[in-house]
């Protein structure tokens, strides 16, 4: 007789909210660079958040907080694209060829419904990467053996006529995207399983900022940036035309052996990461504010890794820069973060910028 599976403890009801909010971003496509389906929906929600709201020219949605400084500010940045892939050709008999855009691999996504968003719609495909039942004379045969699937070994299979692709708009620099079928996060107990948690929780955050940040010392923006995947291009372009006193990036912090951190609800505080070493001041005054509050942090050195802040910082756009991570697992994958360390990112951020302390 199989055995029933062990209850599980109840979540609580902040959870279920914070579950929500991210459930409803992972749902909305934004591929670096044709964010535009994310685009409306944060538009319209920052507006319906009282917040003054707008789009730049390189695709950022910024909302801004006045502080009772007005001439001074700060920026905290959450990037709104998912990395995915781009179409480099479409073959005559309907097939659709891939590369890679962002940090995406085919074998992570599996074969099954890729999302091909058009210039005049979506199609879906079966992402694919060939017959099992085969021998050593068919190229499908060293995929089970010797080597992982490339994007090279990879097609989309559409069972259209280069006619009807065209009619939708399918071309070479068309983004995709895993299937919205197969993209719906689930609970595991108190964390949050799903594609694109980065950085969609991320941008969730912001929104809780934008609903309980009030009167801060300075003026906070808060930058749903764009094309991150691809050069932290929209946070450039931002951190180059606005004056900034400090820039604060939210992201994943990878959950591996290399790493000394722990899975759960405590959120990570980046020292260094592959740009180069964040404002110790500043990471002095997130400490600070986060031993305030009670909250405890965990600290890491990240190798393959870059944020919004580390590269604005490096390219001289910043004086300041810090990144306020939250664990995951399988990170630029079906990845798992507990949704207490999501929560506790956006605790200590909204205590920061209300704090007179830091801004004297």
């Amino acid at each position: 007789m199989s055995q029933m599976p062990a209850p599980q403890p109840p979540c609580g009801t902040d959870y279920d909210r914070w579950f929500t909010a991210i459930e409803t971003l992972v749902m909305h496509h934004s591929p670096s660079g044709v964010e535009t389906e994310m685009d409306c929906w944060l538009l319209d929600e920052f507006a319906a958040l009282g917040r003054e709201v707008w789009q730049d020219e390189a695709g950022n949605v910024i909302a801004k907080i006045p502080g009772r400084q007005p001439d001074r500010a700060i920026a905290i940045t959450a990037h709104k694209d998912e990395i995915g892939a781009i179409v480099k050709q479409v073959e005559p008999d309907g097939r659709v060829i891939l590369r890679k855009l962002g940090g995406a691999f085919p074998w992570i996504y599996g074969e099954g419904a890729i999302d091909l968003i058009g210039d005049r719609g979506t199609l879906t495909g079966v992402l694919s990467f060939g017959s099992r039942h085969v021998s050593h004379a068919s190229p499908q045969k060293a995929q089970q053996t010797d080597r992982p699937v490339t994007w090279e070994d990879a097609w989309v299979e559409t069972k259209c006529s280069l006619e009807e692709l065209a009619a939708i708009g399918i071309r070479p620099g068309t983004r995709a995207v895993v299937g919205k079928h197969r993209k719906a996060p689930f609970r595991l107990k108190d964390w949050i399983a799903s594609y694109t948690l980065d950085n969609k929780a991320s941008v969730a955050i912001l929104l809780e900022l934008a609903r309980t940040v009030h009167n801060p010392e300075v003026t906070v923006y808060l930058v749903a940036s764009a094309k991150e995947e691809i050069g932290a291009i929209g946070a450039l372009y931002f951190s180059n035309r606005t004056r900034l006193e400090a820039l604060i990036a939210l992201e994943i912090c990878p959950l591996s052996s290399e790493y000394a951190i722990e899975d759960g609800d405590t959120p990570v505080l980046l020292a260094q990461d592959g740009y180069g070493v964040y404002d110790e001041g500043l990471n002095q005054d997130l400490r600070s504010t986060a031993t305030t509050i009670g909250l405890p942090l965990q600290f890491a050195l990240l190798d393959g890794f870059g944020s919004d802040a580390s590269i604005a910082m490096k390219f001289g756009h910043v004086a300041r820069a810090a990144c306020l991570s939250f664990p995951t697992q399988n990170t630029h994958g079906y990845e798992i973060a507990h949704l207490g360390a999501i929560a506790h990112c956006a605790e200590l951020l909204s205590a920061y910028c209300q704090s007179s302390t830091h801004f004297v």
